[in-house]
């Protein structure tokens, strides 16, 4: 199942320049995401995140692969922000970091379900730049009312 930015924008409440997924290229609902975030030269982080040396910072790259975690979730629960739910991001372990993003990646989000219980999820996540691990970690969401 493929997912457009429109439709992408119907399952997650952020909007630029925090919406950090451009496209869903595979959903199993129930089970896991792979989603992309093209990363350009004109991210507004790039200007203090430095300037002669441009590098994605790493808190989002973990929000980037939650966002994915996020459109998983909502798809499982067939559910969306309009019918009164949001995501929470409440936490992340094992988290780690093995090669910067720059201009001109194309930042690959994979999420596949753990668990849930009583409202609160567990992903595991990863990201990748030509197949190469950009980052790893768990993060939990926590599904609310409005």
């Amino acid at each position: 199942m493929m997912m457009d930015v429109k439709e992408i924008r119907e399952y997650l409440p952020h909007r630029y320049p925090f919406l950090l997924v451009d496209r869903v290229v595979e959903l199993s609902p129930g089970e896991s995401i792979v989603a992309y975030k093209n990363v350009t030269v004109n991210e507004p982080f790039f200007n203090g995140h430095f300037p002669d040396h441009p590098v994605m910072p790493g808190v989002l790259i973990i929000e980037a692969m939650a966002q994915a975690a996020g459109i998983l979730g909502f798809k499982t629960m067939d559910k969306t922000p309009q019918d009164g739910s949001i995501y929470y991001f409440v936490g992340a372990d094992n988290v780690r970091f093995k090669r910067p993003v720059v201009p001109g990646d194309r930042l690959q989000l994979e999420a596949r379900i753990v668990s849930e219980r009583r409202g609160i999820w567990k992903f595991e996540v990863q990201s990748s730049v030509d197949g190469e691990m950009v980052s790893s970690a768990t993060i939990l969401c926590a599904d609310r009312k409005v």
